[in-house]
């Protein structure tokens, strides 16, 4: 391939090396009472792909009420800064750059959680989805509508998280709004039914997170925040596209182009929406004359795909997932267009080293 736009360096805000992104992707590494991150999993992890432009953590929950998934590492406690202190350093020793997802799952959750206590929400309706549990599988339940005073507290959580990010020596945080979680549950009408302030309206419904975000660029530069959405995500933890999530979406980017963020990362559809009315079916497309900084796409792209989305300007950045499971030289596969890895999805969520720290640079990138 004559030229490689995904190997091109960056300059905006963020300055990387190159545009390949390394996916935020939940990987249930940290088992540990305190979920804390340990150095030598989470940090060799990261540090074995730090030859991305840059890379985005799996999701690290802002407070224990943000909590939905078995041994996700943190991001509240004394222990968890310290704990992404050596992964920083490790990360930053190799010449990368590295941001923190901010993560809070909502609904998603499930009381085992939280000492019997309801998940938290927009309003109080099921997602009626499965939550992976300390004890396994089990049925999502009715969660509780936020009050005002939780909302306030979690906006207050996330500020503290983007705080601890500092500490913990990261260069910059991603607010996860996306894939369902409690910011989408709020941007979504069909998981949205308060009648206050946070519900109703366009404006309404993504109140709650630009108070997050306002809050966040107290503690950080805002050229150092990114966030992520999915606007045609349908069929997936109860929700829904109508008439209005479109529109939503469009308002929200709109209205960052008032931020100078580190970028807007927006995932392609996730599954077929070919039938669905409402839904947008190319989002770098759609998005892109939309939002004056730096835009970053993924979902399914390739090395070819990746290159041309950039070429075509309708993305800056490509982040990719499963790829960097697999091929922690990613970059240096692209570089001499060497095969690609495949990866175990049966190692994806497990614990220990296997299908985590495991997989093998390419032979010729071992030797250069």
């Amino acid at each position: 391939m004559s030229t490689q736009h995904l190997l091109t360096p960056y300059h905006k805000n963020c300055s990387l090396k190159n545009r390949v992104v390394m996916a935020p992707m939940t990987r249930s590494r940290a088992d540990n009472d305190g979920n804390v991150p340990t150095n030598e999993l989470h940090g060799l992890y990261y540090e074995q792909r730090a030859s991305a432009g840059l890379i985005i953590t799996e999701g690290s929950q802002v407070s224990e009420r943000a909590v939905g998934y078995i041994h996700t590492a943190g991001i509240h406690s004394e222990a968890q800064v310290e704990g992404w202190k050596q992964v920083t350093k490790r990360v930053h020793d190799k010449g990368g750059k590295i941001f923190i997802q901010l993560w809070h799952v909502g609904r998603m959750s499930h009381p085992d959680f939280h000492d019997g206590k309801l998940p938290l929400s927009a309003s109080a309706i099921n997602p009626d989805a499965q939550c992976y549990t300390p004890e396994g599988f089990k049925d999502t339940v009715i969660p509780k509508a936020m009050s005002l005073e939780e909302i306030k507290t979690t906006v207050n959580d996330f500020k503290n998280a983007a705080a601890n990010a500092v500490k913990a020596g990261f260069d910059g945080v991603e607010i996860h709004s996306s894939n369902g979680y409690l910011f989408h549950q709020f941007f979504n009408g069909t998981s949205n039914k308060r009648t206050d302030d946070y519900g109703g309206s366009i404006e309404n419904r993504t109140r709650f997170f630009f108070e997050v975000l306002d809050a966040i660029k107290t503690v950080i530069p805002q050229e150092s925040i990114g966030a992520r959405f999915n606007p045609s995500l349908h069929g997936l933890f109860g929700i829904t596209m109508d008439e209005e999530t479109i529109p939503t979406f469009e308002y929200i980017i709109k209205k960052l182009n008032d931020y100078n963020l580190a970028y807007v990362h927006l995932s392609e559809p996730f599954t077929d929406v070919s039938e669905i009315a409402y839904a947008v079916k190319d989002i770098a497309k759609h998005f892109r004359p939309l939002y004056n900084g730096t835009l970053m796409i993924n979902s399914e792209f390739d090395q070819d795909k990746g290159n041309k989305v950039i070429e075509e300007g309708h993305a800056d950045l490509v982040s990719y997932g499963k790829l960097y499971i697999s091929n922690p030289d990613l970059v240096e596969r692209f570089t001499y267009d060497l095969e690609l890895a495949d990866w175990d999805k049966d190692t994806f969520y497990t614990t220990g080293a296997k299908g985590y720290t495991d997989y093998p640079k390419a032979k010729k990138t071992q030797e250069v």
